[in-house]
């Protein structure tokens, strides 16, 4: 459960004030009945079962509020078109969402659920002092020399889209195509910029595709962000299946952050039923930090298969966020909080072919720590070179690894590690 979203910069919280318990603003006494419900076969007290609900929420609002009372980036962001500065970098972000365009005054995407899948294209300037791996946000108005700022917004239709994501370079060759599903509580200005963030620090030259699904974007909508989440999963598969139709170069990179984890492995289970075998062999698949019960995904696997490459799994057993998900769900492990430690991970990888690796090597910008999959962008070229130069590190097969940040290098760390993860 993305408490952060796509692991916004944590100068945007939410903040909540105390609401007076009568109307007079006074705690008014009330008669007092304890009612009791049936839950796994027994009673339990109600107030027991609300007790811990609001410890839940107390703990996920206690991490909004820690930093003040600054408000998120609101739609604005998208809708000013400013000029970038020199040693700015540009990058391109196609966007295709189940949002609807519901907010007046502007032509960004909000929380609304759209009947049809809607396209647009911004070209998001990254400020010549960026950091990577950080989102540069104004605090009031947007600097280009020093904040990430809309250099331009363009809405397309269904026909442009699709022309525009295929169209070849300057080098005639196909584009290389990564799609990116956001995660809970994440806004569409924060999924875009986010999106452009680790494009721009990947220095690959790639189409970026957001597929954005309407979150409501609040702490305390996470059962109706995993119902948009169920109601996007039709176009995203229809997505992907239009995208395995065009050429591009290599696989279709398809990235989904905590719940959107979760919708990407849906999609998957349901290309995988209805017959679109050939669009699952177009895809490398990496869910990161996702917010998926490790027992729901067994099922999942199941039904998808084996993939070429193998799926990628990154995850931290330290992710405070799935850690208060998992308690949400009645203590259930998270496939994104696993131990790679454990052998039963191990076994886990073998039995679905799977690519799991503990990325908790790597710096969080967020006190959760559920946004450590950002920092691998700047230093993916790198990891790329050494999985073409360095055949030890077998990267291309199924197993556990723990990842290096020194020497950005992947690692089996187990004694069975070798031949039994390899499975010769």
């Amino acid at each position: 459960m993305p408490l952060t979203g796509s692991g916004r910069n944590r100068n945007f919280r939410e903040c909540r004030r105390r609401r007076p318990y009568g109307a007079d603003g006074r705690d008014a006494p009330r008669p007092y009945m304890e009612p009791r419900a049936v839950m796994q076969g027994g009673l339990v007290s109600m107030r027991a079962a609300l007790q811990r609900l609001l410890t839940v929420i107390f703990v996920v609002l206690a991490g909004t509020a820690v930093s003040g009372c600054a408000s998120r980036p609101g739609p604005e962001l998208l809708d000013t078109a400013l000029e970038p500065v020199p040693g700015a970098k540009v990058v391109t972000v196609y966007v295709a969402t189940t949002r609807d365009r519901n907010i007046p005054g502007s032509k960004a995407f909000g929380e609304a659920w759209g009947r049809q899948t809607g396209y647009a294209a911004y070209r998001i300037s990254l400020p010549p002092d960026h950091k990577q791996g950080q989102i540069e946000w104004p605090n009031g108005k947007p600097d280009p020399a020093h904040n990430f700022v809309t250099v331009e917004q363009r809405p397309l239709d269904h026909a442009a889209f699709a022309s525009t994501v295929a169209r070849r370079g300057a080098s005639g060759q196909p584009p290389k195509v990564w799609v990116f599903v956001h995660g809970f509580n994440t806004n569409f200005q924060e999924a875009v910029y986010r999106l452009a963030q680790m494009v721009g620090d990947s220095g690959t030259d790639t189409v970026p595709i957001l597929f954005a699904w309407p979150s409501a974007g609040t702490v305390t909508g996470y059962v109706a962000d995993k119902d948009a989440a169920t109601y996007s999963r039709d176009a995203l598969a229809n997505l992907l299946t239009e995208l395995a139709q065009e050429k591009t170069t290599g696989k279709i990179t398809l990235i989904g952050h905590s719940m959107g984890g979760w919708l990407t492995a849906e999609t998957l289970r349901q290309l995988r039923i209805a017959g679109r075998g050939k669009v699952l062999e177009r895809l490398q698949v990496v869910l990161a930090a996702p917010d998926i019960d490790v027992d729901v995904f067994r099922e999942q696997m199941a039904v998808v298969g084996r993939m070429d490459p193998p799926l990628t799994v990154l995850v931290s057993s330290d992710d405070l966020a799935l850690r208060v998900s998992g308690r949400i769900a009645g203590a259930r492990k998270r496939l994104g909080a696993l131990d790679v430690d454990d052998p039963r991970v191990q076994e886990l990888a073998l039995q679905y072919d799977l690519r799991i690796i503990d990325i908790s090597g790597l710096q969080a910008s967020d006190e959760f720590k559920h946004d450590r999959f950002v920092g691998l962008a700047a230093i993916y070229p790198k990891l790329q070179e050494q999985q073409d130069s360095r055949p030890d590190l077998q990267l291309r097969r199924a197993g556990a690894f723990v990842f290096n940040a020194v020497g950005t290098t992947l690692s089996a760390p187990f004694s069975l590690a070798g031949q039994a993860l390899t499975g010769e």
